[in-house]
């Protein structure tokens, strides 16, 4: 069976203790505020892109692929912020929604 997602974090052998520490105490701050700011304005935009999105799956059955492709790109990058709070991973998010590939993240 194939599922729809695929969501790949790969294990870091050796995380910053600095980074660690700076995360827990003021990841709010330079994490939550400009990456929370940009998402909640993207996050608007997503609703009524999805709602835009439902009339032409209704009328038409198909989902246009620039609403896809615009809804995808705010899921991976609200996923590379959750990574990043969550200790997952030591590299600090894009401001992007670009795959994994396009990035070149070693």
């Amino acid at each position: 069976m194939s599922y729809p997602v695929k969501f790949n974090v790969e294990y870091p052998e050796k995380s910053s203790r600095g980074i660690l520490l700076l995360r827990t105490f003021f990841g709010w701050l330079y994490v939550g505020i400009p990456h929370g700011f940009m998402l909640a304005i993207f996050g608007i935009g997503v609703f009524f892109v999805m709602i835009i999105a439902w009339f032409a799956i209704l009328f038409t059955g198909k989902f246009p692929k620039g609403m896809f492709d615009f809804i995808i790109r705010y899921l991976r990058w609200q996923a590379n912020v959750n990574a990043y709070m969550m200790f997952l991973t030591d590299k600090y998010p894009p401001f992007t929604g670009k795959e994994v590939e396009e990035q070149k993240v070693n």
